[in-house]
């Protein structure tokens, strides 16, 4: 007598014959002709989740999980076809190999019998790639079919601002659409530029359809949208993210009511590039620290980080982008001295830090690589406890991949303890500028410490800053 475990799943465009009635059925009529319990705290359930990705479907998940306790908890996983378990031939290969070798449970297709030889070795991996064949084939079909809707001018996202969806089509929201016609005139008479506009908006309290505040980029985007002027955009590859010139992208006339006249679509296009010719994006390059208070000053108002204008100042991320109406800044000179006093009167221990001269960083490759793998480690040992606390892993797993991540941190700095020693040192200036013991204060203070370790000083301790420019007070957060 075996303890059986069923894997039912159904998705939500298959026909009647998967249904999970149908399957269950079928199944605990297999398990009384073969002796097999079959108990309801091991009947796990996928409905209306697709077969392509096992992370995917949560009750998948939880029978791998339970299957991984010991002692087992059960015998064998019965489904009704074993396109039921996986469609993708690795999620089959690797999740059967799992559960054969290290939880001595075998998955059985009730329909699809096979001896345990080397022919049905061969036929069950043939059955695998054609469900994931049929998997692939499908997803191509619904392209196609998505593409066809497109060129007919159907809409086939959620309804963006300005409208709703009823029936399948867009109807004008009148309140909303008053918005959109007030961005495109202000914007086409150069009465407003995106970042007013936005801020204004945000005034009114309208928030957008998934309830955030405008922004410079909602504002660019509706000004991009050909929805507005009753045509259709959809890109069969991907998202659109801003770049409104996509030649992959099919722009049809639409079904639904306009909000705005063809004229006035043409003036704000116009417009926009013109801004384009004159505003040109510029290659991103890695961003300069020029305050070790970076990304840690926040506005009362909206949260938003204080951001580096001009190498000077300090202004709200949020109100630049439009998103605040509060113009929250202050000079990084000013800013910097009231935190350090505050920090002379709060931290007046020493600091047993040993600065390491940047030039050894700098000019080593290796060293940089070995130093990022070392920032990893903890972000790992936070996903092994994830795994362990959420079921997917045994307490010897955790145990065993805990292990492993202290050897590979010990490695790590043993590599790095050499990489040092082999690389020329400092000179004896350089060593008496460097290697010293610091309080807080005279390291963020010393005109010779170089701005990445007063960051990393200032990171360590501070967790954020208010300043309320308004009142004129800043509220310090210790870690």
């Amino acid at each position: 007598m075996q303890i059986g475990a069923c894997y039912l799943r159904v998705s939500t465009e298959e026909q009647v014959e998967y249904s999970l009635d149908g399957q269950l059925k079928a199944i605990k009529s297999y398990c009384r002709k073969h002796d097999i319990i079959l108990s309801k705290e091991y009947i796990f359930v996928d409905d209306g989740f697709s077969g392509k990705r096992a992370e995917k479907r949560p009750a998948f998940m939880e029978m791998i999980a339970l299957a991984k306790l010991k002692p087992k908890k059960f015998d064998v996983i019965l489904v009704h076809k074993f396109d039921r378990f996986a469609r993708s031939r690795e999620d089959s290969v690797v999740y059967k190999s799992l559960l054969k070798k290290q939880c001595d449970i075998q998955v059985v297709s009730i329909t699809e019998t096979f001896e345990d030889n080397k022919f049905n070795i061969i036929l069950e991996a043939m059955l695998e790639a054609m469900a994931e064949y049929y998997s692939i084939n499908l997803a191509d079909e619904v392209l196609k079919g998505m593409t066809e809707k497109a060129t007919r001018g159907e809409y086939q996202t959620t309804a963006p601002f300005g409208y709703k969806m009823k029936d399948g089509k867009l109807e004008i929201v009148e309140d909303e659409a008053k918005i959109i016609r007030f961005i495109f005139e202000k914007f086409a008479s150069q009465e407003m530029k995106m970042q007013p506009i936005a801020r204004y908006i945000n005034s009114l309290g309208v928030r957008t359809h998934r309830g955030n505040p405008f922004e410079n980029r909602t504002i660019d985007y509706i000004l991009n949208n050909p929805v507005y002027v009753g045509d259709v955009r959809w890109c069969p590859t991907g998202r659109i993210r801003r770049n409104y010139n996509n030649p992959d992208a099919i722009i049809a006339k639409g079904k639904h009511t306009p909000i705005v006249s063809q004229s006035l679509w043409d003036t704000v296009q116009e417009r926009l590039k013109k801004n384009k010719e004159v505003y040109r994006y510029k290659e991103k390059t890695t961003a300069q620290i020029y305050t070790w208070l970076k990304g840690l000053v926040r506005c009362p108002n909206c949260g938003n980080t204080l951001v580096v204008q001009g190498k000077k100042y300090l202004q709200c991320n949020g109100f630049l982008k439009g998103a605040c109406h509060v113009s929250c800044h202050i000079t990084i000179e000013k800013l910097e001295e009231c935190i350090l006093e505050k920090l002379k009167e709060t931290y007046d221990e020493k600091l047993n830090i040993e600065i390491v001269p940047k030039q050894i960083v700098r000019d080593d490759i290796t060293y940089e690589l070995l130093s990022k793998s070392l920032e990893k480690i903890p972000g790992k040992e936070e996903r092994i406890k994830i795994a362990y606390r959420d079921g997917i892993d045994t307490l010897e797993e955790y145990k065993e991949n805990k292990q492993k991540l202290v050897e590979e941190r010990q490695e790590l700095l043993l590599k790095l303890k050499k990489l040092k020693e082999s690389i020329q040192g400092p000179s004896e200036e350089e060593q008496n500028t460097y290697k010293k013991i610091y309080d807080v204060y005279e390291l963020l203070n010393d005109p010779n410490i170089d701005i990445d370790t007063k960051y990393q000083t200032a990171h360590f301790l501070i967790e954020k800053i208010i300043y309320n420019r308004q009142e004129k007070t800043l509220k310090l957060t210790y870690k």
